[in-house]
């Protein structure tokens, strides 16, 4: 699933796009991917977008006369790219937006299961959509994190991946966080001491901002990814085999070594894990 470096790249990328002509055309191609019905997409058409914006893992298209914001969400598989004029598109994009010099801002999505989305909304409609997100992750500082990880007992991984607690990270880079910050996936929030909690804000900046820079030179997840999906790889930073636990829908990658005091986690789906 894109994440907070890779949007923010679109983002930048797109922003001087969007905003070079008016919408012509705006249609969804799938039935799947607009999820609102009021407005209708063809309320865009004869504006012009400001440019394009970001919250958590939202791309946002705002309307120069602030009435209209179109909202983008990626989901797993779906990617977001502008078209210049004169160039082709995918022959069957999951929601198209025309601009009337010829370019085209284009969502596909790969694989069976449809499910980014696109809204169209008020500004206001759009603010109460969006009001559940917590602070955004690359902005976080250690005495917000520190109030964040101090709210309720819960394991970090799945608490850095709460969009709820702070908006931004997903799967991919709360393994590559927790692994720059030397803690363990399980290791639960309240019992973060100070240092720990000051090095893991410094690894949540320091993670989001190096995959940023890398994202924006087009590089890809192999050069981004340093433990997220290198099970097996040893370690970069001690030569340890990195390890995981599998879940139904996505995976732990860590390094015994650095992270867990040497101990190995056993998968979850067929034992109790161990700490």
């Amino acid at each position: 699933m894109p994440e907070l470096p890779e949007v923010e790249a679109w983002v930048r990328e797109l922003d001087p796009q969007v905003s070079r002509s008016p919408v012509e055309l705006a249609r969804p191609g799938h039935v799947a991917t607009l999820k609102t019905f009021d407005p209708r997409p063809d309320a865009l058409e004869g504006r012009s977008f400001a440019g394009a914006q970001r919250r958590g893992k939202n791309l946002l298209f705002p309307t120069e006369d602030g009435e209209l914001v179109l909202r983008v969400h990626l989901m797993s598989a779906g990617r977001l790219r502008y078209v210049p004029p004169g160039k082709k598109g995918p022959a069957k994009p999951m929601f198209q937006v025309r601009f009337a010099d010829g370019g085209e801002l284009v969502l596909t999505e790969g694989g069976k299961k449809k499910r980014a989305g696109v809204w169209l909304l008020a500004p206001a409609a759009l603010e109460a959509e969006l009001a559940h997100l917590g602070p955004d992750a690359l902005e976080l500082d250690a005495d917000g994190l520190r109030e964040i990880l101090r709210r309720e007992r819960r394991q970090l991984h799945p608490l850095l991946r709460d969009q709820r607690a702070l908006a931004g990270i997903g799967r991919a880079h709360a393994n590559e966080i927790l692994w720059e910050a030397r803690l363990s996936p399980f290791r639960l929030s309240t019992d973060l001491g100070d240092d720990e909690i000051d090095a893991l804000a410094t690894a949540i900046h320091d993670d989001l901002e190096r995959a940023l820079v890398l994202r924006l030179a087009g590089k890809g997840d192999a050069e981004v990814y340093r433990v997220h999906a290198h099970f097996g790889d040893p370690c970069p930073r001690c030569g340890e085999t990195l390890r995981r636990v599998d879940f139904e829908e996505h995976t732990i990658t860590y390094c015994p070594d650095c992270q867990t005091g040497g101990r190995v986690l056993k998968d979850r789906r067929l034992s109790r894990i161990l700490r």
